[in-house]
């Protein structure tokens, strides 16, 4: 380690600690310097794990290790604190109006990029850290880790001379921290392109036992099925009027658009109508009387045909889904309707499957 800052006010770096490998191994080549370096990790609502904790699923529950906070846990295997930060609320806006656009699903990856480093940006000047670092790698991601998009967000976030990406860091300009010798720019790395071998011999070099596999991919802005949901909720509701719950609930069970204003989410299993159940008041909420029934969600306000529509289908995933004839209750607000259908057939469903 390099003792250029011998006598010197210790340097402070603040980065964006998701729990994967290259974030770890940026805030690790840091801290080794002598740096002092604070993660940040921001709950935005679309993690994957955060959901599975929510729902607490039996299969989870057998298998803790897919419940862990991969940020906490990374900022304990190298040695970082790591603080986690509700951005929910702020994120919702930007989800809905990127300015740069999404990507192949529902990510508007260079968006959400500015958007946390402008909250890492926010948290550095409170504390007084000089740099704020990222994991990312030159060429790693097409849509945000091109030497265009790393300019690009490095201009929008006014962090330029600050803004430090130790893994590439010699195929990029000098930040300000290393022109005054305060980061050893020798320490740095050369990474770039898709390639993980790097980062594997930094692993074996740091010493690192335990870290998420790259490329697992957490947030559901990059899942298909989630960003089907999500464009089709775009297509029938005005953006000023979506909210944190809306999204939310494109995470769950089986959704089916019955009409532009009309859809129906079916659990898929005990831990989703529990959790479907919290988001019953001011919904319709459908359920059959007798044997085992998932509970159904109404998002808008349904006609007569649709009500029944909605009312088959929940028969249709019941235990009783091969009878003629279900009794089904739908529940509003202290409002009580019984509906007597003929379960839905499959071919019936397909072309409302979201």
């Amino acid at each position: 380690m390099s003792d250029h800052r011998a006598g010197k006010k210790k340097l402070k770096a603040v980065g964006l600690m998701s729990g994967g490998l290259d974030s770890m191994l940026a805030a690790k080549m840091l801290a080794d310097q002598g740096i002092e370096v604070v993660g940040l990790n921001f709950s935005t609502g679309f993690c994957k794990v955060d959901h599975r904790r929510a729902l607490l699923r039996k299969k989870d529950l057998d298998h803790p290790e897919k419940l862990k906070n991969e940020a906490l846990a990374a900022g304990a295997e190298t040695g970082v604190p790591v603080e986690i930060i509700d951005v929910s609320k702020e994120y919702l806006d930007m989800v809905t109006n990127p300015k740069h656009g999404y990507g192949r699903f529902a990510n508007p990856c260079i968006d959400c990029r500015i958007f946390m480093l402008n909250k890492a940006k926010e948290y550095a000047d409170e504390i007084g850290a000089e740099v704020v670092f990222t994991g990312e790698v030159l060429g790693q991601r097409p849509m945000s880790q091109h030497r265009g998009a790393l300019r690009l967000i490095e201009k929008e976030t006014g962090l330029s001379g600050r803004l430090l990406r130790p893994l590439s860091a010699k195929h990029l300009p000098e930040t300000d921290a290393e022109r005054r010798g305060e980061v050893d720019r020798n320490a740095l790395g050369e990474i770039s392109g898709r390639s993980r071998r790097s980062q594997m011999e930094l692993v074996e070099q740091f010493g690192i036992q335990e870290f998420s596999q790259p490329g697992g991919g957490c947030c559901f802005l990059a899942d298909e099925n989630y960003a089907r949901r999500f464009r089709d909720l775009l297509a029938h509701r005005p953006k000023e009027s979506l909210t944190q719950d809306d999204l939310v609930l494109l995470k769950v069970g089986r959704h089916f658009r019955l009409s532009p204003a009309v859809k129906v989410i079916v659990g898929r299993e005990e831990a989703e109508n529990v959790y479907l159940d919290r988001f019953a008041p001011g919904r319709w909420s459908l359920e059959v009387q007798e044997g085992g029934s998932p509970i159904a969600l109404i998002e808008g306000d349904p006609d007569e045909l649709e009500l029944n529509m909605a009312a088959r289908i929940t028969a249709r995933y019941s235990d009783q889904k091969d009878r003629t004839l279900v009794r089904v209750r739908a529940l509003r607000d202290g409002i009580e309707r019984w509906c007597d259908v003929l379960p839905a057939a499959d071919a019936d469903l397909e072309p409302l499957r979201l």
